[in-house]
């Protein structure tokens, strides 16, 4: 989800650079609802969900149904060779793209990538949008994601939440592994103390954060809104660009509050902050830097966590001041 959000900043500069062209997206399921808030895509494209496999078969097949757009030119955010094959099969004249798996063939406008010069993921995004010749670093659009105050009133009415107190809302999860989650107990000692001000706390995320979850809430004698599981993700944009201030780790939910431009507290451990940071001048990352640093591993390799587990409770509620 993370990288579909930064992926707006390349919309946003292809829609400066030609203000007419039409932008459609093929995208995996789960990201179609992010795509629908951002004004620059015409169309957004389901790819199915096709994880560990090739699914060579159903890649030619859409290929070949996308030959009736005449599309102009295919760009590939994903360094796979897989994901350069649809675009090969719809017949799409210029196909940019990282050099990636040994893609030569497959892409005509083929690109190398200077990882010491391009070191942030949204920066290699933009600059594919800019000519081959292009030397420097691009400037990067923050993505700004429009809400839907229709739905927002039909949210506070369904879960009938009260509109006359401040919202902080806690994104526990991160999908990619416990060494990028803030601990829960931490989290709880900062909704402990913001409810004592008379603050709501609303806990978000997908069903794999439920349990997560379920303990702050625990921990902070069950006085939480608890949508963890529970809300599509229309349904957490929505309830996201209500909140006055998000507390996140480095996750999807971490970018889309940073799209809506909400007072973003961002949290990380085994994750670097120059490479995925929050793309919104109205964030502060909180990050230790310990020598061991970012590792990018899923779990602890130290079997310590102390990234994550030394940033105080009392760090993060000194940003809460709005």
């Amino acid at each position: 989800m993370g990288d579909m959000v930064m992926a707006q900043s390349l919309f946003i500069t292809l829609k400066q650079q030609h203000p007419d062209c039409q932008i459609d997206v093929i995208a995996p399921p789960w990201t179609l609802a992010l795509l629908a808030r951002m004004p620059e895509v015409s169309l957004a494209i389901e790819m199915p969900s096709v994880r560990n496999k090739l699914g060579l078969m159903m890649r030619i097949k859409l290929g070949r149904q996308l030959r009736a757009h005449h599309y102009d030119q295919a760009i590939l955010l994903p360094n796979t060779w897989k994901s350069a094959l649809t675009p090969f099969f719809a017949n799409i004249p210029v196909r940019t793209g990282y050099v990636g798996e040994c893609r030569w063939g497959l892409l005509n406008d083929v690109r190398r990538l200077d990882k010491t010069v391009l070191s942030k993921t949204v920066q290699r995004f933009v600059a594919l949008a800019l000519p081959a010749t292009f030397q420097g670093v691009p400037d990067c659009p923050a993505p700004v994601f429009n809400s839907n105050p229709a739905h927002q009133q039909q949210l506070i009415a369904q879960y009938q939440l009260p509109t006359d107190r401040k919202i902080l809302a806690l994104c526990a999860g991160a999908e990619y592994g416990e060494a990028k989650r803030w601990p829960v107990t931490h989290y709880a000692a900062v909704a402990r103390q913001k409810i004592s001000e008379g603050w709501q706390v609303w806990l978000l995320g997908s069903p794999k954060d439920t349990a997560a979850a379920a303990e702050i809430n625990r921990l902070a004698d069950n006085r939480c809104v608890d949508f963890s599981g529970k809300t599509s993700m229309t349904d957490a944009i929505d309830l996201l660009s209500l909140a006055d201030v998000v507390i996140s780790n480095d996750s999807g939910l971490m970018h889309v509050a940073s799209a809506l431009n909400k007072k973003l507290i961002a949290v990380y451990g085994s994750s670097d902050p120059n490479f995925t940071p929050p793309l919104s001048d109205n964030a502060k990352i909180i990050y230790l830097g310990l020598p061991c640093s970012p590792c990018f591993k899923r779990e602890c390799p130290l079997g310590h966590t102390r990234c994550l587990t030394d940033i105080t409770p009392e760090q993060v509620i000194t940003e809460l001041v709005i």
